[in-house]
């Protein structure tokens, strides 16, 4: 057996051993379990910023490729306290299996700066931005990495980026980055395309299960883009929003919650509050705390906020039988066995929020051919993709007998291996 990686980054951790299980599973070359471990290139990069008070801080920023085996790497950029090399790692490699699951030609990426994006200005938040996208221009291109937004960054960071890119290459390249603001090379559509993606496997689960959406109670955990759009789809599918959360609390009515009204109420000066929740018990909620989204009594659960939250201390606290992740890891292997024992379905982080990377995949390629698509284009293909990537993954689960997480990691590692031992070592 090849010698296996450790380490002390939660989220890397993570990835590391479901890989490695898999790989066991699947009696994978030890050659190509050692090269999959690791990242095919890492940059780390010092970000100097003046700030307004005129003083200069250096933060620090990473860009990762874990795999570009299947095309350019892909994956978003993200701003917060922390980010870390091991963590964007961790991030990378679960992208190479979340597009090779999806079957687009893309690689895993991801990228971020350590930093506190709430408590900065917006000019220093693009003087920050226009620097990282200097400092990792030498490997980011349409046909070699191709970022998009992520964690606290969203079309305006990548308008910063790119601008600052194709200024230092002398032309004009809009497929370099994904998630642009639809007026400036954007796709439409791809704003709700993560939470439509998710919501389309709960939705084929319910099918699977014989289950009517109109009996269904969920309850989302996190209402960023992801949970938002994500409970906004499923109440329209005729699903019962019984709690939403984010970091101010957990909103609970089990009668049902107003999708719309915190839809509307989120987007109130989002720039003071920054498009929190703060007060919405006074439309009919219980206030609760802010995990406690997690644990109502409820049939679907959708983790969409962070990473961890699902582990060895909480998930005996579940309620919900069937569990689509949202977020990225949102479920320790610790965390998943006890909720596995327990019966409890769990849908795949690299499954059930792969709308977001397809619809980036979307607009990468209409920015390739200088052609836009239609909304309602642009929303079928997604629903159709997400759904044969969802049936299959559950087809072969059902036929061998293994869980949803561990038949998603075989379908995504035998694609990317398959090509590895097709091209060779010198990549």
């Amino acid at each position: 057996m090849s010698e296996r990686r450790k380490c002390n980054n939660i989220l890397l951790d993570t990835a590391l051993r479901d890989f490695y299980a898999a790989a066991d599973d699947m009696h994978l070359d030890e050659g190509l379990i050692s090269m999959l471990s690791y990242p095919e290139r890492r940059l780390d990069v010092s970000v100097p910023v003046e700030m307004e008070d005129g003083s200069v801080r250096v933060f620090h920023g990473h860009r990762v490729q874990h795999s570009t085996a299947l095309g350019p790497s892909k994956g978003g950029i993200r701003y917060a306290l922390d980010v870390s090399g091991q963590e964007c790692e961790g991030l990378a490699m679960l992208m190479t299996w979340k597009c090779s699951l999806a079957g687009i030609p893309y690689g895993g990426g991801k990228g971020g700066i350590c930093c506190d994006p709430t408590s900065m200005t917006r000019k220093e938040k693009e003087r920050m931005s226009r620097t990282f996208g200097a400092r990792i221009a030498p490997i980011i291109g349409r046909w070699s990495d191709v970022p998009a937004p992520d964690m606290y960054t969203g079309g305006q960071e990548m308008v910063w980026i790119m601008d600052t890119i194709c200024k230092m290459l002398g032309h004009f390249e809009p497929a370099m980055l994904t998630g642009k603001p639809v007026d400036y090379w954007g796709a439409r559509g791809r704003t709700e395309a993560t939470g439509r993606g998710a919501a389309t496997c709960g939705l084929e689960l319910m099918k699977k299960k014989g289950l009517d959406p109109e009996k269904m109670r969920v309850s989302v955990h996190g209402f960023g883009n992801v949970g938002s759009y994500t409970a906004k789809i499923l109440r329209d599918a005729g699903c019962t929003i019984v709690a939403i959360s984010d970091t101010t609390g957990t909103y609970y009515n089990p009668k049902g919650i107003n999708i719309d009204k915190a839809f509307e109420y989120a987007e109130v000066e989002p720039d003071k509050r920054g498009r929190k929740l703060t007060g919405f018990e006074k439309e009919g909620c219980e206030k609760l705390g802010v995990d406690e989204a997690l644990f109502v009594d409820c049939d679907f659960l959708f983790p969409c906020a962070v990473q961890a939250v699902i582990n060895q201390d909480t998930a005996n606290k579940v309620k919900a039988k069937y569990i689509l992740e949202g977020a990225n890891s949102p479920t320790t292997p610790e965390g998943e066995e006890i909720l596995n024992d327990a019966g409890v379905i769990v849908v795949p982080d690299f499954l059930a929020n792969a709308g977001g990377v397809i619809g980036s995949y979307f607009e990468w390629a209409q920015n390739l051919q200088g052609f836009s698509w239609t909304e309602e284009e642009y929303n079928k293909r997604l629903v159709d993709l997400m759904t044969d990537n969802f049936c299959k993954v559950w087809e072969y689960s059902q036929e061998h007998n293994k869980t949803m997480r561990r038949s998603a990691y075989i379908a995504a590692i035998k694609r990317v291996a398959d090509i590895l031992a097709l091209r060779g070592v010198y990549l």
